[in-house]
């Protein structure tokens, strides 16, 4: 694990910390080590969910690593490994829940890392922005494909449009953010959150996210029909599991 990235696992929650200062930019064996943290996530059946922040109270990340790209290091194509950008972008076998913990500016492809999370926390003082568009950079790690499904789109198209930053208290009226709390309750927040999903059922959290994650891009009836069809393997497993049957029987006697 490259020191760029912090690791720890607290019971079944996997926190996962960029610690890159400055501003917690991210190249590309940065994104190699933060795919290599949700791998783990994925792959640990101990571990149910996940918790991403920025260390210090700046920078959640300024994204794309501009340093490493003016020294002629990185392309707008560079492959930044299994994943996408961020190791999470393009990740889409991952159905264990991860919540961002904004603990600051998320910029750029650091928003566009906040997008491919499933929960929003953030601090009060943070800020969500796309400054590409100004430096000739088109948002295509998250950016475009998500906002416009997250937000309406006329504030999704200004958003990218002109660079103009969200605060938390904006983007929590508008749905994007759960919570916006001090930022020393920050990860007490994302803690407790992380804490009450862990305490459901494993597989059925999994498949519940890998059912909402497939009907993006599905209409209703073509969801139902992938269900029917088996075609949704962690909602297979959850319906094949004791877990499911004991929970139903136990709903059964309470009533």
């Amino acid at each position: 694990m490259s020191d760029a990235v912090r690791v720890s696992a607290r019971g079944a929650v996997l926190e996962v910390t960029i610690d890159r200062p400055k501003a917690n930019a991210i190249d590309r064996p940065t994104s190699l080590a933060l795919h290599e943290a949700f791998a783990r996530l994925r792959d640990d059946d101990e571990l149910r969910v996940g918790i991403l922040t920025g260390a210090g109270e700046r920078f959640f990340s300024a994204g794309w690593d501009l340093k490493a790209a003016a020294a002629g290091n990185e392309a707008p194509d560079t492959d930044f490994g299994p994943g996408g950008f961020a190791g999470l972008t393009e990740m889409w076998d991952l159905n264990k829940p991860v919540i961002a913990a904004v603990n600051g500016m998320a910029a750029g492809g650091g928003f566009e890392l906040v997008l491919a999370c499933d929960l929003i926390v953030a601090a009060d003082h943070a800020e969500l922005f796309l400054p590409e568009l100004s430096r000739g950079i088109v948002p295509d790690a998250g950016a475009a494909q998500r906002l416009p499904r997250r937000l309406p789109w006329f504030l999704a198209m200004d958003l990218l449009l002109t660079s103009r930053r969200l605060g938390a208290a904006e983007a929590e009226r508008r749905g994007l953010v759960r919570s916006v709390v001090p930022a020393d309750r920050l990860l007490d927040e994302a803690r407790e959150l992380a804490d009450a999903i862990a305490s459901c059922p494993p597989l059925a959290v999994q498949a519940t996210k890998e059912i909402a994650r497939q009907a993006e891009g599905m209409t209703v009836e073509q969801t139902f029909a992938a269900m029917a069809a088996g075609e949704l393997p962690a909602y297979s497993r959850a319906l094949e599991a004791s877990d499911f049957l004991d929970s139903a029987r136990e709903f059964a006697d309470r009533s």
